[in-house]
């Protein structure tokens, strides 16, 4: 595999449905019987999920995004997580109970999280044969998968790698790429979305979300190998931000989680896009000559993000949530106009994802000619060997 392009999926709960449409409409773009285009891959928090699925499809793309579409395209938020009374109730008691204990100063309880995501546990050992990605690896359709969790303890942000033998790992500030073999908890740990879901231990520390703390999101695909990225998005940097007014009424609880879930999943990103396009712009101005001599390289990016407010869409469909968690979202505020960001990330029901890959699936398919130049396909093969 000669070009290596990389494929960065970022964080957002039921948000990467999104993600979905996009591959399918790339699906449908190449070769029926095309390997993946991607040679690295790069997944966070749910995308790290799609990212895996993908690795193990790494043969035949149009395979891998067939059962991702089947994943998600038919989601009830009880694939995810506890949404019966006993479940959803007794794990909310539970974790404020620990909640209120550890302010006593007694820790016992302190694990429990406000949500029981062991459906999902269960779906992923069920649907995801992750040996296959050694498979992948072997017949040179991948050369990296990349997972990328946050550390509780050590505050790192770990890329766990699986690779081909010539990946190293790195180190940076408050960034590590370590090689593993992937596993289920790698995926449950990237997806452990703070305080929502319980954290995950893997060797010798507990991680959480991946996009915690993730200050160079694109950075783990360039380690991997990966010479120019197609990053699919859920920031909205192409969406005019709305208009600032004079508000009377204090943001509710649901509003403020919203907002610090957006930082959380969306800012790095948009951040670090901006740090790559200046460096593009810096090595433009070097001279062809001495480019050779400077650690800086133009890294060519395509960046797919949604063209519609992901919230507006989230308000439809909310109220398809199971009453139970309804109930306990309407308590800070979450089925509110203004809550339904912090819903959006728990919406795993069928209508809300489909009507996001519906829109991944339009907005792809609108860049057709941009993304076939970019996957250049003249130059792939017809079909996987």
């Amino acid at each position: 595999m000669q070009r290596k392009i990389g494929l960065i999926l970022a964080g957002g709960g039921a948000r990467a449905a999104y993600q979905v449409g996009v591959l399918k409409a790339i699906a449908n773009i190449l070769p029926r019987a095309a390997p993946s285009p991607f040679a690295v891959v790069c997944g966070t928090s749910a995308g790290a999920i799609n990212a895996a699925a993908l690795a193990m499809n790494a043969g035949n793309f149009r395979s891998g995004v067939k059962q991702l579409l089947s994943f998600w395209k038919d989601f009830h938020a009880e694939n995810i997580y506890r949404s019966d009374p006993v479940g959803a109730f007794s794990n909310s008691a539970l974790w404020l109970a620990g909640l209120l204990l550890s302010f006593m100063g007694i820790d016992k309880l302190n694990h429990v999280s406000l949500l029981d995501n062991s459906p999902l546990k269960r779906l992923l050992k069920e649907t995801l044969p992750l040996d296959r990605i050694q498979q992948s690896l072997d017949a040179g359709y991948l050369h990296a998968l990349g997972i990328t969790a946050s550390g509780y303890t050590s505050e790192q942000s770990v890329t766990f790698y699986q690779s081909r033998p010539d990946v190293q790992p790195w180190k940076r500030a408050q960034r590590i790429g370590l090689p593993a073999r992937i596993e289920i908890d790698h995926l449950l740990a990237s997806s452990a979305i703070p305080f929502l879901f319980p954290a995950i231990r893997i060797n010798r520390e507990y991680f959480g979300d991946g996009s915690m703390r993730q200050m160079a999101p694109i950075s783990s695909a360039l380690h991997l190998g990966a010479k120019q990225v197609l990053i699919i998005s859920m920031g909205q940097s192409n969406l005019e931000p709305p208009a600032r007014t004079r508000v009377t009424n204090h943001p509710s609880l649901a509003q403020i989680a919203g907002h610090t879930l957006n930082s959380i999943f969306l800012d790095s990103m948009e951040v670090d896009l901006e740090r790559l396009r200046r460096i593009n712009h810096t090595v433009s101005l070097v001279h062809e000559e001495r480019r050779s001599q400077t650690p800086l390289a133009h890294v060519d990016v395509l960046v797919i993000e949604p063209s519609q407010q992901v919230d507006a869409i989230a308000k439809r469909h909310v109220a398809n949530l199971p009453w139970s968690i309804r109930f306990m979202l309407r308590g800070v505020g979450a089925m509110s106009s203004s809550g339904a960001n912090l819903a959006s990330y728990l919406l795993f029901e069928r209508g809300f994802c489909r009507a996001l890959i519906e829109l991944g699936y339009r907005d792809a398919m609108k860049r057709r000619e941009e993304i076939l130049a970019f996957l250049d396909t003249d130059k792939m093969p017809d079909g996987a060997a």
